[in-house]
């Protein structure tokens, strides 16, 4: 397959479908150069350490190639679904079904699994299901050793940061490549072995639930948790909304935000990419659209509301599996393995982010020096210059200049672009693809659907506001129904004013899907073309319970 862009990878040749299911809340735009040949490469090796961890594969069945779980087409990086599939498939309690289920959502036009041989492995399932018992043994985030280590590893780094106006280039990607970087394979292989850990009690509650006849009572099980780090700059963000803007108190207490939370941004796995403590006026915008929200909006009391339904369904549910002490055991032993998981999951991710933006530091310095140089036009074109280039362009900077601007206008026009949701064994070529900006087809009227899937239980009604950029929220007003593309983080402090939340991509352990069920707001999720297909300023109604999302009105 000829490459798109430089970023671009092979495929694997044995294990065929690719997603943007998951990895299109991480890497929503396309990957840069710098990112793709340093942490993308990272997390490929990562990924790989963290399967052979769980038993589901051997390295040998892994391919040479430098990429196999990831790939990258047209810029844009995606999944490798077809090991995905397989680890459902021998993994002890699940299906391939359920692995498509957690990742795809609702999305149309997913090829059925067919097994070949070699996917039956029974020693393989076997070492999966000693992982299985040894997960169900954590019953809070802090049980989990390696996330704690890593938290306090990630916040020394922050703590320790050199002052790096003092240090020379050649320093400061040291500092990132040599320093920094590596850590990112550790940290990133924790990340997906904790991920794949939480599927094990949400699908043992799943199950049981769906067995009984009540899974209405899965979402509100998997509620209101706590400790969810991922949730946490909501609530500094609604403190901050409710102080003067401008005085001292706020900024004082907005400089100590920055400082804990400076990591967060959108896209935020991506160096090129601004945070908040790149680009405070990031964070300004959330927090201005938090203060005329009522204090019933508060996210700690949400918070606090859901955890009471949580505690209830758990007890109705395990009321109803009582006569058979085995099923309730294993209920029992899920539910509490689900405090433990699902807010590891977010730590995982989040000790990520805290090191991307040490590295992140590091190389805007260089960028900083090189618009002062003329060599750059912007801080951030370092993206466009890819690992192996660094040394030399460090050497010779204006000599890339042309090279960087080129792959800076091929970037561009990816952005404009929608690539596939998922594709077996060959991508459609990249003329096909369709525009961000065009026009649905098929736009909804007074009285249509569309059928997501439930993201936090809730039913409410109010304006659609479609909004493609978590930096700029400025039309959302509080109890306006926020319909977005995608949930990562940097959504989240935007569902605080929301009423509720729409997104057309997005699944049952979606990052942000995680952190509504924490903030208490009605979301449906896997609306596919939601933002192409609801008429900005709608009335519509949000059905969290069935997925349902109604045009009341377009006036």
């Amino acid at each position: 397959m000829e490459p798109f862009y430089v970023t671009d990878s092979t495929l694997s040749c044995m294990f065929e479908l690719y997603t943007r299911a998951n990895v299109g809340e991480v890497f929503p735009d396309p990957v840069t150069p710098l990112t793709a040949t340093s942490a993308l490469e990272m997390a490929e090796v990562g990924w790989r350490e963290a399967w052979v961890r769980m038993g589901a594969f051997e390295m040998s069945e892994l391919s040479g190639d430098k990429f196999c779980q990831l790939g990258v087409v047209g810029g844009y990086c995606y999944l490798n679904a077809s090991l995905i599939r397989l680890f459902g498939f021998r993994a002890p309690g699940l299906t391939w079904q359920d692995m498509d289920a957690q990742f795809f959502g609702a999305q149309p036009g997913i090829p059925p699994f067919v097994e070949r041989p070699g996917d039956d492995r029974p020693d393989l399932t076997e070492k999966i299901g000693v992982t299985f018992m040894e997960t169900m043994a954590h019953h809070s985030v802090d049980s989990i050793e390696n996330l704690t280590a890593h938290k306090l590893l990630t916040k020394e780094l922050r703590a320790n940061r050199p002052d790096l106006t003092k240090m020379t280039n050649d320093e400061l990607w040291k500092r990132m490549n040599v320093e920094l970087l590596p850590h990112h394979r550790t940290l990133f292989s924790e990340h997906i072995f904790t991920s794949y850990m939480a599927t094990v009690p949400v699908g043992i509650i799943s199950a049981i639930a769906t067995a009984v006849g009540r899974p209405d009572l899965i979402l509100p099980i998997l509620a209101g948790i706590g400790e969810v780090d991922s949730a946490e700059p909501s609530h500094a963000m609604w403190a901050l909304s409710r102080l003067d803007a401008g005085s001292p108190e706020f900024d004082v207490a907005f400089a100590r935000f920055l400082y804990e939370y400076g990591s967060r941004g959108p896209n935020e796995w991506e160096t090129r990419s601004p945070t908040w403590e790149t680009r405070p006026a990031l964070a300004l915008a959330a927090i201005d659209r938090m203060r005329p929200a009522l204090e019933s909006q508060n996210p700690a009391g949400m918070n606090a509301e859901r955890a009471v339904e949580r505690e209830a369904a758990a007890v109705e549910l395990l009321a109803m599996v009582e006569a058979d002490p085995a099923t309730h055991a294993q209920l029992s032993a899920a539910i509490l393995a689900s405090r433990a998981w699902l807010p590891g999951r977010e730590r995982s991710k989040t000790n990520n982010i805290r090191l991307i933006q040490e590295m992140r530091m590091a190389i805007r310095e260089i960028g900083h020096r090189m618009v002062a140089s003329g060599a750059f036009d912007e801080v951030e074109d370092f993206g466009f210059i890819t690992n192996d280039e660094m040394a030399d362009f460090l050497v010779n900077p204006h000599s890339y200049t042309a090279v960087m601007r080129e792959r800076r206008a091929e970037y561009q026009k990816l952005q404009e672009l929608v690539p596939p949701f998922v594709f077996d064994a060959v991508p459609p070529h990249i003329s096909t693809w369709a525009r961000r900006d065009a026009a649905a087809d098929n736009m909804l009227g007074e009285g249509d659907t569309l059928i997501g899937m439930p993201g936090c239980t809730g039913i409410v009604e109010g304006r659609a506001r479609v909004i493609l950029d978590s930096g700029d929220p400025s039309a959302l007003e509080p109890g306006d129904i926020l319909v977005a593309p995608i949930t990562d983080p940097s959504w989240t402090p935007l569902f605080v004013p929301a009423g509720g939340v729409v997104v057309d991509v997005g699944a049952p352990l979606s990052h942000a899907i995680i952190v509504s069920r924490e903030l208490g707001i009605p979301c449906v999720i896997s609306a596919t073309d939601a933002t192409r297909r609801i008429p900005n300023g709608a009335l519509i109604r949000v059905d969290g319970n069935t997925g349902v999302v109604t045009i009341l009105s377009l006036t």
